[in-house]
């Protein structure tokens, strides 16, 4: 998955796995910044229903000056409170709005501005949805959603609680020695084709989204129109901290659960340009490069210029790759794509470079538009306003990055290289899948699904 159980520490702490990060410019001179935690909830998940963690502090970092710092960061902190000591569930009634005296467990947040060292609260306990339940217990969700959006002081809105998860990969084939169902037929274990599964298309993830004015997260504070003005470029990641230590205790029977947590604050997860951390890190390396910044990237940098997966694939696929088998240079294509930006030169009337610090982020130049007819294959189906320009929800990343892995971009460093005739062929075969649907407006990422409704749905 992009990131949802890519390391051993965070995946045993999905409250704070920061499973996917999106980034893209919207039509009113905003952007909006998504970041994923919680990954594959089932959506019957009573009576102890999916939430944020009051104990984890959520940011969603913006580096405009390409040094891999955070320069601009939004920060989330959530508030859990129980209305009724003296029941199990999590509702009693119909939620129908979100101070119903039916609803017991119930989320609000914080979010703080933090730039050149000085901190503003922006937002104030501001309510987060309840879970999508069912028609019952829940009625009439997306009005109940929606009274959810709030807006930011100076400029923009939020939406924080749960959402249909948005990314979309057949995990059962591709951890399956990198099986594409496509394209099976041309494994090492050869079965038929046949469609691709997408293993989330009903599960849930809990969502923090912002939409803020471009002019608040650039260097100059202003609306960039120049896409070959380096200063257009801001770089994106979301991150999740805990502090040092948790000492467990005995609960007072309140809202106190007995436990303290104490010491300063350290990551424990990011997540900037998906699959990185997931499918370029070693194993051994994973847990590591969770609790470090962007900026000490440089240490990881080898297993992008010769990733593993690139060498496996001609060896999975005989026979299919034999340009890629040859190809035993550094990959300077990928280098550029997810360590520091495509510099200019390389594709006509583009650029998303940040400079020459290292550094994994889901880079976007916001002085491109939105595109008119977005392209799931972003830049490689010619689209720019697509990953790796950025990320949308429809951008099919697992096809881009296999593909790309796999030589498609390396004509951009040496166009004496020519791809293998397979690499068009190469598809994750879940795009097309129903079930993923999105909004035209903010959040943009789906409503729910609900435990009342996902069985029948499964079992039609």
């Amino acid at each position: 998955m992009s990131s949802h159980r890519e390391a051993p520490a965070i995946s045993k702490d999905p409250v704070a796995d920061n499973t996917d990060t999106y980034a893209f410019v919207t039509d009113d001179d905003t952007v909006t910044i998504i970041t994923n935690y919680l990954p594959v909830e089932a959506p019957a998940g009573g009576p102890n229903f999916y939430e944020f963690d009051d104990t984890v502090t959520y940011q969603i970092n913006v580096d405009n000056n390409g040094d891999g710092r955070p320069d601009v960061t939004y920060e989330f902190r959530f508030e859990t409170t129980n209305t009724n000591p003296n029941t199990f569930l999590y509702n009693t009634g119909p939620i129908d709005r979100l101070d119903s005296p039916n609803w017991n467990r119930r989320q609000s947040y914080s979010v703080t501005r933090i730039t050149g060292g000085r901190r503003k609260t922006i937002a104030r306990r501001v309510p987060c949805p309840p879970c999508n339940i069912g028609p019952r217990s829940t009625p009439n969700y997306s009005d109940l959603a929606d009274a959810a959006i709030a807006d930011l002081d100076g400029g923009g809105r939020v939406f924080c609680g749960q959402r249909a998860d948005a990314f979309f990969v057949d995990l059962g084939s591709v951890f399956d020695l990198a099986t594409l169902r496509p394209f099976q037929s041309l494994h090492l274990i050869q079965t038929a084709d046949a469609d691709g599964v997408d293993t989330l298309a009903q599960a849930n993830c809990h969502t923090i989204a912002i939409q803020v004015p471009i002019a608040h997260v650039t260097r100059r504070g202003n609306v960039p129109t120049d896409p070959m003005d380096g200063a257009s470029t801001i770089g994106v990641w979301g991150a999740a901290y805990r502090q040092r230590a948790a000492v467990r205790g005995r609960s007072d029977g309140g809202r106190d659960d007995g436990n303290r947590h104490v010491g300063p604050w350290t990551q424990v997860s990011r997540l900037g340009n998906p699959l990185f951390n997931e499918v370029i890190v070693p194993l051994s390396q994973k847990d590591r490069w969770n609790s470090v910044g962007p900026d000490r990237d440089r240490d990881f940098a080898r297993f992008v210029a010769q990733p593993e997966l690139a060498r496996l694939l001609p060896v999975l696929y005989p026979g299919v790759f034999p340009n890629l088998a040859g190809l035993t240079a550094d990959r300077a294509d990928l280098l550029a794509i997810l360590l520091t930006g495509i510099p200019q030169g390389l594709i006509d009337g583009f650029q998303n470079f940040t400079g020459t610090t290292q550094a994994d982020e889901l880079r976007l130049n916001l002085a491109i538009p939105p595109s008119s007819d977005p392209d799931r294959l972003g830049l490689l189906g010619g689209d720019l306003a697509g990953f790796p320009n950025g990320r949308r929800l429809t951008d099919d990343i697992v096809t881009i990055e296999l593909r790309a892995v796999a030589g498609a971009t390396y004509p951009l460093v040496d166009p004496t290289f020519t791809p293998d005739d397979a690499v068009n062929a190469i598809e994750d075969g879940t795009f097309d899948n129903p079930g993923r649907d999105l909004l035209d407006r903010f959040p943009f990422i789906g409503l729910p699904y609900s435990g009342y409704d996902v069985p029948a749905a499964m079992s039609s």
